[in-house]
């Protein structure tokens, strides 16, 4: 406990760092309380049927997502995982269309004319979605809307209103990034994780209490003890490093000499971090979204596709991760380009012959912890299906595992990596009495 208090006295010495932590509080703050601005029009007392709906299967992973702003009918409504959904498609765009990838080559503009294409697709896609989501609304709680408005003029400026909200959203995640702590849009989504965790325990602790078949303590006990070692696990995996030695050969540079000295290249057992889970999280909610726009039952969307509880869900959500973790660390990660790198500064890995050798090498050795890596993150992902099993609550079997727990771990891991370089940087202790916290951008040594 000492520890902690003069951890966080030396966090609150530290101006910078204290600037960047308050607003970050700030900008959360103001995407917390916009989760409860319900759309104008709507009476939020009629909004029960909506709430009810979103209690349980994919339903309540959307809204869990949006932090409850999908049962509130708010102005934030559609989150951020529209933004999600134009990154993956942009990226997909880089590997097949040359002009893409031609602006990817070109640097700093090239990156921010991607990220002005991924704006505009963003728009396009909440165009499509913010309807689909009145249309549900209307369907669950369509006595909801204040007397003398009709549905039809309230639609376009609902529209409206929806598709701003959620790239005000996208505008708070990268004010965060600039000007805050941790990655904004990461930290958005696992704040709104979060601000369901309270009332998920809540229920989970009721439901063993008042369980007729008795031994709910033993059983509420059993789950914290799975769930911890769940969360250790997850967080060995996002830390764990392959260490590569590369040896730099002696030179002279003036009167000095330079180089000789071995170091390690360290190569992350799960480089993609919660991207993959995000991505593969966000194509998983396209059948819902397709879902929203039918006005009655349809075989068009098998109902499989949208239970989380469902084997063939979960299949093709494990295969998803799997594909998005090979795809996003080939992205990432280029071992021509480290390769080269390397060899332009005298250096080479022991026994590999330098330029395509060594790249070929590097990308064996990607592959190889790749694979391992992705297995186990697809079945910590598929976990809430094996805690229903053991009837465990749907909203607390959400945290048992799964999307929710992936993201908190690495959105913490990366964000106190970052808190700990400031405090490292200014020559203070880190925010461990031994070790490193390694986070997305941190290297392990």
């Amino acid at each position: 406990m000492k520890k902690l208090i003069e951890t966080l006295k030396n966090i609150w010495k530290i101006e910078d760092l204290r600037q960047r932590i308050l607003i970050t509080l700030l900008f959360v703050a103001i995407y917390r309380f916009g989760s409860f601005v319900v759309l104008p029009g709507i009476n939020p007392a009629m909004l029960s049927q909506l709430q009810s709906q979103t209690a349980g299967g994919l339903m309540s992973l959307l809204d869990m997502f949006s932090g409850g702003a999908f049962s509130n009918a708010s102005i934030f409504a559609l989150g951020i995982m529209p933004y999600i959904t134009a990154s993956i498609l942009m990226q997909l765009l880089a590997v097949a269309v040359p002009y893409v990838q031609k602006m990817q080559r070109e640097g700093e503009s090239g990156r921010k004319k991607i990220s002005a294409y991924t704006r505009y697709l963003t728009v396009a896609i909440l165009l499509f979605q913010a309807p689909g989501y009145l249309i549900n609304l209307k369907m669950q709680a369509g006595q909801a809307l204040a007397s003398g408005i009709s549905w039809s003029t309230f639609m376009l400026p609902a529209v409206i209103i929806l598709a701003a909200g959620s790239m005000f959203i996208l505008w708070l995640g990268e004010r965060i990034t600039d000007k805050g702590i941790g990655n904004g849009i990461s930290l958005i989504i696992m704040v709104g994780i979060i601000a369901r965790l309270p009332q998920a325990f809540i229920q989970e602790v009721t439901s063993r209490f008042t369980a007729i078949t008795g031994g709910g303590l033993v059983m509420f006990l059993a789950e914290i003890i799975i769930l911890y070692a769940v969360v250790c696990a997850a967080i060995v995996l996002v830390q764990g490093v392959r260490k590569v030695p590369v040896q730099y050969a002696k030179r002279i540079v003036g009167n000095k000499q330079v180089g000789g000295a071995r170091q390690y290249i360290p190569l992350k057992l799960f480089a993609a971090n919660v991207m993959p889970i995000i991505f593969a999280q966000a194509i998983m909610f396209v059948p819902l979204s397709v879902a929203q726009w039918l006005t009655s039952e349809s075989t068009l969307i098998p109902h499989a596709l949208m239970d989380h509880h469902s084997w063939q869900y979960n299949v093709i959500f494990a295969i998803l991760i799997i594909a998005f973790t090979y795809f996003y660390t080939a992205i990432t990660l280029n071992p021509t380009q480290m390769a080269e790198d390397m060899k332009r500064n005298n250096g080479f890995i022991p026994g590999v012959k330098p330029g395509k050798d060594t790249a070929e090498y590097i990308d064996t050795v990607m592959s190889r912890i790749t694979l391992p890596g992705s297995l186990f993150i697809a079945f910590i992902a598929v976990m809430p299906a094996f805690a229903s099993l053991l009837n465990v609550q749907d909203a607390f079997s959400q945290f048992f595992g799964g999307t929710s727990l992936l993201i908190l771990v690495g959105v913490v891991l990366d964000t106190l990596a970052q808190i700990e370089s400031h405090l490292l940087m200014r020559h203070y202790d880190g925010l461990l009495s031994s070790g490193r916290i390694h986070g997305r951008g941190m290297a392990a040594y």
